[in-house]
């Protein structure tokens, strides 16, 4: 029989990980089992009813979380001359274009974020093969290639996230920290199954949302009622 951990069995002995609850009281247990010293992520995991394989089924999109993330996001803008300025201002952390292609090619990834123009994704674009595999690679579709940078930035800054779905039909991003009080991580997290409601594929048959949980960093997952969610 596998051993308990210390934080596992104090987790236990304040809550019931086999009950479903309320999007607010789920987040206030997750505060309650998380003992870490730190500052925890608390992350939500949706189960999809869709085939990720089938690329009417691939469920992505962003979303603004009411009340951010609490994460610092450092944001790089390779972006033309004429609008350094714009992004500097904007709150942009690196701001620059061929000076910086050039570290990430020598594997320089030190950002959360990475926003750029149609003008330039000629350029952009040979970074594929190194900001892919770290979801770093800008994508119309989640806002990080726009002729709007200052907006792009600003979004991104207030706590824009943008997600997709996994192989295994699960979604899963952060909607804040231990931190937060558990009114505000609910209503990110209600943001959050708000948007996936409404980018449900025509496609998708039977029950959309399987089942929600949420978890900090290192605590075990405390089940969401779907059904107590309107």
């Amino acid at each position: 029989m596998a051993k308990i951990s210390k934080n596992r069995k104090a987790a236990l002995e304040k809550a019931d990980l086999n009950k479903e609850y309320s999007l607010t009281d789920a987040a206030s247990v997750v505060k309650d089992i998380t003992f870490t010293k730190f500052d925890a992520s608390v992350d939500i995991d949706v189960r999809l009813g869709v085939d990720p394989r089938k690329a009417d089924q691939m469920v992505r999109g962003i979303v603004t979380l009411p009340h951010g993330t609490g994460k610092e996001v450092k944001v790089l803008a390779l972006v033309t001359p004429d609008k350094e300025q714009e992004a500097k201002d904007a709150g942009a952390d690196f701001v620059g274009l061929d000076d910086y292609i050039q570290k990430i090619e020598k594997g320089w990834t030190d950002v959360d974020v990475i926003i750029t123009m149609p003008a330039v994704m000629a350029k952009v674009g040979r970074l594929g093969r190194i900001l892919g595999p770290r979801n770093l690679m800008p994508n119309p579709k989640s806002g990080t290639v726009t002729q709007d940078v200052a907006k792009a930035v600003k979004e991104v800054k207030a706590g824009k996230i943008d997600f997709k779905v996994d192989k295994f039909g699960i979604i899963h991003t952060s909607v804040g920290k231990v931190s937060f009080s558990p009114e505000q991580l609910a209503a990110n997290a209600a943001e959050v199954i708000s948007t996936l409601n409404r980018l449900k594929p025509s496609s998708a048959k039977g029950t959309y949302i399987r089942s929600i949980t949420l978890s900090s960093t290192m605590s075990p997952a405390v089940i969401v009622d779907k059904n107590a969610i309107s």
